[in-house]
């Protein structure tokens, strides 16, 4: 009789439960976290009843996919798009500020332009930084380093979907012996 009172103790409650069928025969889970070669974080996904109840489950990857959890999801997301597109607006009037400026570099160079070194991102992103200007390096795309003097039109890459322009002038530095 204790044997079988413990094997009852031992059963897996997921296994008690009804667990919700896909349109192949599968089970619906909820990814709780991202998945590789699986899904996102959030996506519905179906898999063989097994992965589920050996792997993703027990390991705290995914839940039930309930009509509840579901909607939950539904929301959350909607949330997260709103504030990205308030992100991607925010970006789009940064971008535009930028267009309207300019920065000006001093570097050394030849009689005929050409700089004895060059100017790069981390120069640009420095004057940037004086006009108070903060971004990063990796956010300034450009062609190759800048080896003469005069102006330049660099993108800049606020993210995937906003991109902006500034204007460079390389003048040459004051009191160049060259």
């Amino acid at each position: 009789m204790a044997t079988t009172k413990q094997k009852k103790l031992k059963r897996n409650p997921t296994n008690s439960k009804r667990l919700p069928r896909g349109s192949h025969g599968g089970v619906e889970l909820l990814l709780i976290q991202s998945v590789e070669h699986l899904g996102k974080q959030g996506d519905v996904v179906e898999v063989r009843p097994g992965y589920a109840l050996n792997y993703l489950v027990p390991e705290g990857l995914a839940t039930v996919a309930t009509d509840h959890h579901k909607r939950m999801v539904e929301k959350h997301k909607a949330k997260l798009e709103e504030i990205e597109r308030q992100r991607q607006s925010e970006l789009r009037k940064q971008a535009a500020e930028i267009a309207k400026q300019s920065v000006t570099i001093e570097a050394k160079a030849t009689e005929d332009g050409h700089l004895y070194g060059s100017v790069g991102a981390t120069e640009i992103v420095a004057a940037l930084k004086k006009q108070n200007i903060t971004l990063a390096a990796e956010q300034i795309k450009l062609e190759g380093v800048l080896k003469e003097l005069g102006l330049y039109t660099v993108k800049i890459r606020f993210s995937s979907e906003v991109e902006g322009e500034l204007k460079v002038w390389v003048v040459p530095a004051v009191g160049d012996d060259a």
